[in-house]
């Protein structure tokens, strides 16, 4: 079970989260949509401490964070509770792809290099690059390497995946292989927060639909509802836009 409660982020005079309260169930699949702008990457970002909120409480399992007293030792129990696909796939350059999914593995949960390697290995294979196992970042395509980033979260078996737009950065025929495999991701039933322009993706993953508009969520529930009967003009003008 995850539980947010007040979460709150400024920038300068700007609020960027208005004092957000949600809640997401294990198990469940929630997609957040909504015009850029409005702190749908920043609410993620801060579930992990990425960016700090200003206030709010976070619980992640069994961990439990106060963004107002939070120590070191609290957000890294924060981010081992959690895992993060980025947009831009935020891989080493220097260090190959069973390296990348590797790090984290040693870093973080302190596995020995034995164990984080055998982990990487059985994660390139389910995401289909256990040939690709050697191969440096700049050898691979934007799908592959988004795949990568995708692996390196399975790997850490976090109690939360949150993915911040993953294919918006990838060249059209890239991005089925990727929606495919967060296709096969959610099938195992892993809490998952996906932020995505994909609509119709977002129509067949979701569980619940979350529509953010000025750094506040506006309208929450079933894809079929949200997408298909939206209450707020706010989400049926943004529907009209990306429809």
């Amino acid at each position: 079970m995850i539980s947010i409660r007040g979460l709150t982020k400024r920038f300068g005079d700007t609020t960027v989260l208005d004092t957000i309260d949600f809640d997401i169930a294990a198990g469940e699949r929630v997609v957040i949509i909504g015009a850029s702008g409005t702190g749908k990457s920043t609410f993620l970002r801060c579930l992990n401490f990425l960016d700090r909120p200003d206030a709010g409480t976070i619980t992640v399992g069994d961990v439990s964070v106060d963004a107002q007293h939070a120590s070191k030792r609290d957000v890294l129990a924060l981010r081992r509770a959690t895992s993060f696909v980025f947009q831009n796939y935020a891989l080493f350059a220097h260090k190959t792809a069973k390296e990348n999914i590797m790090e984290a593995l040693v870093t973080v949960q302190g596995q020995s290099r034995q164990q984080a390697e055998q982990r990487a290995l059985e994660v390139l294979a389910e995401t289909g690059l256990a040939a690709k196992a050697e191969s440096y970042p700049a050898a691979l395509s934007g799908g592959q390497q988004q795949r990568v980033g995708i692996g390196r979260a399975m790997a850490i078996g976090a109690d939360l995946m949150m993915f911040d737009e993953p294919t918006s950065a990838l060249d059209p025929e890239w991005v089925g292989e990727v929606l495919d495999l967060m296709r096969r991701v959610a099938k195992q039933r892993q809490t998952m927060l996906i932020v995505t322009h994909e609509m119709q993706f977002a129509r067949e993953i979701a569980d619940r639909v979350v529509f953010m508009d000025g750094g506040r969520i506006v309208e929450v529930g079933p894809p079929e509802q949200v997408l298909d009967a939206p209450q707020d003009e706010r989400l049926r003008r943004f529907l009209r836009r990306v429809g």
